[in-house]
C-alpha cells in the first residue's frame, strides 16, 4: 500500500510544502491540507497502519519523528517540539502513545 492510494499526491505535496521549515509543522493544518480531516475513521486507520513502523498498533515519539517521511521519503524529520505537539494533539489518554482511534479523532476534529 502507498499513502497515495488513500490521499491525493497533490494534497500531500501541499501539506508538506506548508511545513518544510523546522518548527512550522502544525498537526491540525497538516491534517486539513493533506486531506486526512476529510477521511472516514476507517480510511484514517489505513493511513495509521502505513505510519506504524513496527505494526504495534501504536505510534510513539520515535515513530512520530519520521511522520512526514511517511508521506514523502525526502521530507524532513519533525523537531522535538513538533513531535510533542503531534503527540499532544492525538494522545487522547495521555499514555505517550497514539492509537489508530486517537489519530482518527484528531483528524476528524479539524474537519472543515
Amino acid at each position: 500500500m502507498s499513502i497515495t492510494d488513500v490521499l491525493s499526491a497533490d494534497d500531500i505535496a501541499a501539506a508538506l510544502q506548508e511545513c518544510q521549515d523546522p518548527d512550522t509543522f502544525e498537526p491540525q493544518k497538516f491534517f486539513q491540507t493533506s486531506g486526512l480531516s476529510k477521511m472516514s475513521a476507517s480510511q484514517v486507520k489505513d493511513v495509521f497502519r502505513f505510519i506504524d513502523n513496527d505494526q504495534s498498533g501504536y505510534l510513539d515519539e520515535e515513530e512520530l519523528k519520521f511522520f512526514l517521511q511517511k508521506f514523502e521519503s525526502g521530507a524532513r524529520e519533525l523537531t522535538e517540539s513538533e513531535t510533542k505537539s503531534l503527540m499532544a494533539a492525538a494522545d487522547n489518554d495521555g499514555d505517550g502513545k497514539i492509537g489508530a482511534d486517537g489519530m482518527s479523532v484528531s483528524a476528524r476534529s479539524v474537519r472543515g
